[in-house]
C-alpha cells in the first residue's frame, strides 16, 4: 500500500428533513387540529482515530463524503428519522485543517478521538408548532436546513519518539533495520527511502522507543527540494533527533551544518530538540584511521557506529535512551 500523508476532500452534513403539514382526520371532524411532525436531523461527518491505520491511502481518490439526510415529518405528530452519520477513520497523528482558511480544526493523536467536521442540518418544524389560541389551523411548516459543507485537508505527521535525520544514503535505513524489526528498503544509492518508516527499538531492561526514518534531506529541503518539506513535518512531533552523518564524507561538520540549517529554516523549534550525532559506516574505515573522526560537533558528542556490523550501536541507542529519560545532552 502506498504511503499517503496529505489529502484534501469535501465533506457535507446531511440535509434536515422537512416538517410536515397535516391535520387530524377523525370521524365527523373533517379537519381537526394540526398534527404534522418534525423532520429528522441530517447526519454528521465525523473523523475518528484508528490505531490500525498508518496512511491516508483510503482517501486518495474519493473527493466527497456526504452524510445521510433526515426523513420528512409525518402526520400524527410522527417525526422523521435522523440521517445516518458517517465515520471516517484516520491514523493517529492526523492534523485536520479547513481546506480554505488553513485553520486547524483538530490534532488527532489519541485512540478513538473524534472530530465532527460537518454537522448535519436541523429538521424542519411541523405545523403542530404553529398553532395558537387565535389560529387553530396553521397551514405552514418549515423545510429542513442544509448540512454544513466544507473542504478539509488531512495532514499526517508520524507519532514517534526519535527522528532519524540525515542526507540520502547516510545509513538511516540500515540502522533502523539493525535496531528494530522494521524492514525498510536498503540499497547503495541515494533516495532509497521514499516514504517514512517506523520501528520499535528496545533497550536496557525494559525501555523502548519508536524511531522514524525519514527520506534523506538535501540542500534546499526546507523549501520543498527533494520533497524535503513533506518529509520534515514527520519529525515535528518527535522528542529526540538522531543525526546520522556519513563518516566517509569529506567534511562531517559541514554535512551536519547543512542538516541543521535546513531544519532551522523549516521550523526553528526543531533544532531546539535534544539530539545525538551518529557517525555511520565506520566498518568501511580502518581502525587506525578512525582517530581523525570528530569527537564533537557543535559541542555535541559524536558516536561512531556501523549499522552493518552493529559496532557502536549499543552506545548510540544508550545515548538516545538517556535523552528520552531526561538525561543531559552532550
Amino acid at each position: 500500500m502506498d504511503f499517503i500523508d496529505e489529502v484534501t476532500f469535501r465533506v457535507q452534513g446531511g440535509k434536515g428533513g422537512n416538517g410536515c403539514m397535516s391535520f387530524r382526520r377523525e370521524k365527523f371532524v373533517p379537519k381537526g387540529g394540526p398534527d404534522g411532525g418534525d423532520g429528522g436531523n441530517g447526519g454528521d461527518v465525523i473523523l475518528r482515530v484508528d490505531l490500525g491505520l498508518a496512511t491516508l491511502f483510503d482517501y486518495r481518490h474519493q473527493k466527497r463524503y456526504r452524510a445521510g439526510s433526515g426523513g420528512n415529518g409525518k402526520g400524527k405528530k410522527m417525526a422523521g428519522r435522523n440521517g445516518q452519520s458517517i465515520i471516517l477513520p484516520v491514523p493517529p497523528g492526523t492534523m485536520v485543517k479547513d481546506g480554505d482558511t488553513d485553520e486547524v480544526l483538530a490534532d488527532m493523536t489519541r485512540k478513538d478521538q473524534t472530530c465532527t467536521v460537518a454537522k448535519g442540518g436541523s429538521g424542519g418544524k411541523g405545523n403542530v408548532h404553529f398553532k395558537t389560541s387565535s389560529f387553530q389551523t396553521p397551514e405552514n411548516a418549515t423545510p429542513g436546513r442544509e448540512g454544513e459543507s466544507r473542504f478539509i485537508r488531512l495532514e499526517l505527521k508520524l507519532l514517534a519518539d526519535v527522528g532519524l535525520v540525515g542526507a540520502p544514503n547516510a545509513g538511516k535505513s540500515t540502522l533502523l533495520s539493525r535496531i528494530s524489526a522494521a524492514k525498510p528498503k536498503i540499497a547503495d544509492y541515494p533516495f532509497t527511502t521514499l516514504v517514512p518508516n517506523l520501528g520499535i527499538v528496545r533497550y536496557g531492561q525494559a525501555g523502548q522507543f519508536v524511531a522514524a526514518d525519514i527520506p534523506g534531506l538535501i540542500e534546499g529541503a526546507h523549501s520543498g527540494r527533494g520533497l524535503g518539506d513533506r518529509f520534515l513535518k514527520h519529525i515535528e512531533r518527535t522528542r529526540v533527533l538522531l543525526f546520522l552523518i556519513d563518516a566517509l564524507s569529506e567534511d562531517p561538520k559541514q554535512a551536519y551544518r547543512m542538516l541543521f540549517d535546513e531544519m532551522t529554516q523549516f521550523d526553528p523549534a526543531l533544532v531546539e530538540k535534544p539530539c545525538v550525532i551518529g557517525l555511520s559506516k565506520i566498518d568501511l574505515i580502518p581502525k587506525t584511521e578512525r582517530k581523525s573522526l570528530p569527537k564533537r560537533i557543535d559541542k555535541r558528542i559524536c558516536i561512531p557506529f556501523s549499522g552493518v556490523t552493529g559496532e557502536g550501536t549499543p552506545e548510540l541507542i544508550d545515548a538516545v535512551g538517556k535523552l528520552l529519560s531526561g538525561g543531559v545532552n552532550g
